[in-house]
């Protein structure tokens, strides 16, 4: 552009009060806005992913323009450790952050600082939530210490971002990360459903072969996908203002759920509904329009991603590969994931995912999938209706997948095959040599990597008397009638119990 149709510009922005906004967007053109779509507590339930009863024609419409990716995969199946690793870069088990909520006032060691930090360095305005979602999307959540905003050095200043809410071109480059709160387990998803205009339908949807298909489980399932619309419907509105201000041209969208929905072997557990979540890059300019990726992803790849569009020179401590500004991206050939404490349940497992097989190690078999979990007790309906039909003995041995005693020590899954995990093959002769090959993977991550998970193994203290085993207990005793009411596997307003034992 040529200096004196610069400054036409300049004034003409001027006119409508806009210098700074103007400046700022023609110094950045090199450096892309990037935004981080971060959906609570969902599985790869979309339509553009083929999950039947919902419709989501924005996040199809992110998709048809940009790329999808088939194969992504968490490090952890739950919030907090899961945001750890992508915070940073690193895997959750390397950086002392594996348990669920921990170490909350235990800085980084170094030389390991969260992606904000670099960014900064880069000269990138950094915003945490949105306006436009329920609560503004606001929440962090990251086992080291940090605080919302303010300055990081990682010894006396923790800060992970400039500013709240609210993106604009005077931010130019921003970095804004916003997370979808909706699809979170809440007292509000009855609420949703009776205020949509087009609810699921209930014939509509198909549920996974290990769920028991009863009318509480089935409306429970439409209810969630509720919830997946109204965030639809979030990130369209994001979108819409991205477009209104004039900035999707030099703007990257990145669309993924922080782990595995909230349900039978979904969120907490490294099955593929735990650790198996859409991944969506809207890039103008960036990726071919329509494309799907059908190689493995680690959701730490968007963090190393997000810095090399940044322009920023990946620490070597990373390992993650970035996706998107380089030539070639480095796919990988498997995705090791972890579970460890999750609130008062002890647990420690390793899983290995490549294209085709799945590994899972688990070091303490005698805590079933099942356990008496608070917070599942007081979340996952689906929960209670199955362990009558169990008493009744009215379980298929397929729905009694989640309700063994104990688990196996290892297991071992064909995903082409078998994609719902059903048939643990570790115990059969004819895939030892698979089971041998993905042990020795496992053994040479180990062998490279700190794993603090296993170092602590044996002597852990998991948090005890928290909100939901409060709620649980006084629920019980105070007002019976409602929990009986659970059990049946109504979609209680549990949120509000736990406010009352707090």
């Amino acid at each position: 552009m040529k200096r004196n149709e610069v400054k036409f510009l300049f004034l003409l922005m001027l006119s409508f009060g806009r210098l700074v906004e103007a400046s700022r967007a023609i110094e950045k053109t090199d450096q892309p806005n990037i935004i981080w779509l971060m959906a609570e507590d969902m599985g790869l339930d979309l339509e553009c992913y083929g999950m039947k009863g919902v419709k989501t024609p924005h996040l199809n419409k992110l998709a048809e323009e940009g790329v999808r990716f088939t194969k992504a995969y968490c490090a952890n199946p739950i919030c907090s450790p899961n945001r750890s690793s992508m915070m940073v870069g690193v895997d959750q088990t390397v950086i002392n952050a594996q348990h669920h909520r921990s170490n909350r006032d235990v800085p980084l060691e170094a030389p390991f600082k969260p992606i904000t930090y670099w960014l900064r360095q880069a000269g990138y305005t950094c915003i945490i939530g949105s306006d436009l979602v329920m609560d503004g999307g606001l929440k962090i959540d990251c086992n080291f210490k940090h605080s919302g905003l303010g300055e990081y050095d990682g010894k006396t200043k923790f800060g992970l971002f400039d500013k709240k809410l609210n993106f604009s071109a005077a931010d130019q480059p921003f970095f804004n990360q916003i997370q979808l709160k909706v699809t979170h387990r809440g007292d509000w998803w009855s609420d949703i459903r009776n205020e949509s205009q087009h609810p699921v339908a209930l014939d509509a949807i198909e549920l996974p072969p290990f769920f028991s298909d009863t009318p509480e489980i089935r409306y429970d399932w439409a209810a969630y996908l509720d919830q997946v619309e109204y965030m639809d419907n979030e990130v369209g509105l994001i979108m819409r203002e991205l477009k209104a201000k004039g900035l999707e041209t030099n703007t990257v969208v990145i669309f993924i759920a922080d782990n595995g929905r909230c349900n039978l072997r979904g969120k907490g557990y490294l099955h593929e509904s735990g650790i198996h979540i859409p991944m969506i890059v809207w890039a103008p300019g960036r990726v071919v329009p329509g494309s799907v990726v059908e190689e493995l992803v680690s959701t730490t790849d968007i963090s190393a991603t997000i810095l090399k569009l940044a322009g920023v020179t990946l620490p070597d401590y990373m390992t993650a590969q970035p996706l998107l500004g380089v030539e070639s991206p480095q796919y990988r050939s498997y995705v090791r994931s972890a579970r460890d404490i999750w609130d008062e349940i002890d647990e420690c497992s390793r899983s290995v995912t490549t294209k085709r097989f799945k590994y899972i190690k688990n070091y303490i078999t005698d805590v079933p999938w099942d356990t008496d979990q608070a917070y599942l007790e007081l979340n996952r309906p689906a929960l209670h209706v199955m362990r009558q039909l169990k008493k009744e003995g009215r379980l298929s041995p397929v729905e009694m997948t989640f309700f063994q005693d104990e688990k196996p020590e290892e297991e071992l899954y064909d995903l082409e095959k078998d994609p719902d995990e059903l048939n643990n093959l570790a115990a059969n002769p004819e895939y030892f040599a698979i089971l041998e090959e993905l042990r020795t993977l496992e053994k040479q991550w180990q062998a490279k990597h700190r794993d603090y998970g296993l170092e602590d193994l044996g002597h852990r203290n998991p948090e005890k008397g928290l909100s939901a085993e409060k709620a649980r207990a006084g629920i019980k005793k105070d007002q019976p009638e409602l929990w009986e009411r659970l059990e049946k596997g109504e979609l209680m307003k549990t949120q509000d119990w736990m406010k009352q034992y707090r």
